[in-house]
């Protein structure tokens, strides 16, 4: 089971690679498992400061639930299946270092919602993204009918919802769904690459708290997200990177952050 999803670190960039590539890593019970553990090990790994979340080879990211579990299932048996996959995608979007979702190819179902999850999703131009469910006569439970309105908005994620219709890399940048799509899954490799080495640069309590304030865009009122920000703004001020960022911006030298 180990072998259906990997994890590698290198360079402080943790990478968590669903391996299912005959089943278009199609996201079982066991596989949202062990994804949940390895997202928990990067979170609480000093080392890591950023995390890569991918699916192997080039035609799937996660080509959404097994649905072989489906089968024989009713309201009462599927509930634990839903429960983990909103938790993984919970503890995903609230941990304290940035996820970056590299889409190659199926991105559909189970696989959409936990790239939504992610804080940046960058795809290859044969990416496709979609939330089918309803062809199944059910309806998305990884968080999708929450989070893609969100993104997208209310009209655009009806519409999807309820035909169940895949849309192409370039019309899910378009529509805000993805932040960028490379010509081939080689450059989005290095895009990726590239972005979460900037990442890791950047000062990680300052990420933190970021993250944290412009998550709960989602999820407070207006006038208390901007009481949070303003706490969360002084408290970088407490910070050893709050310091050595000023003082290399005055003196006109590069940064070199102890994430403290």
């Amino acid at each position: 089971m180990s072998e259906d999803v990997l994890y590698e670190i290198d360079d402080e960039v943790a990478t968590v690679t669903i391996n299912r590539p005959d089943k278009y890593n199609a996201l079982n019970v066991a596989v949202i498992k062990r994804l949940r553990e390895l997202f928990k090990q990067a979170e609480e790994d000093p080392s890591v400061r950023v995390v890569v979340l991918t699916g192997a080879g080039e035609k799937a990211f996660a080509a959404g639930a097994d649905i072989t579990e489906f089968k024989n299932k009713n309201s009462e048996t599927v509930r634990p299946l839903a429960e983990n996959g909103q938790e993984l995608c919970k503890y995903i979007e609230e941990m304290s270092k940035p996820v970056i979702a590299a889409v190659n190819g199926f991105a559909l179902g189970g696989g959409c919602e936990i790239a939504m999850a992610c804080d940046i999703r960058y795809a290859s131009a044969n990416a496709r993204f979609g939330q089918p469910e309803i062809n199944l006569g059910i309806i998305p439970g990884f968080g999708g009918t929450v989070r893609l309105p969100r993104l997208v908005g209310l009209g655009i994620a009806k519409e999807l919802c309820f035909t169940g219709d895949q849309i192409k890399a370039e019309e899910a940048f378009r529509i805000g769904l993805v932040n960028r799509v490379f010509e081939s899954v080689e450059e989005l490799r290095q895009g990726v690459k590239d972005l979460a080495k900037k990442l890791s640069k950047k000062p990680g309590v300052a990420i933190k708290l970021a993250k944290k304030s412009l998550n709960n865009a989602w999820s407070l009122p207006l006038v208390d997200n901007l009481d949070f920000e303003v706490d969360v703004f002084c408290l970088t001020f407490d910070t050893e990177d709050k310091e050595i960022g000023v003082e290399a911006f005055l003196s006109k030298s590069k940064p070199e952050f102890k994430h403290k």
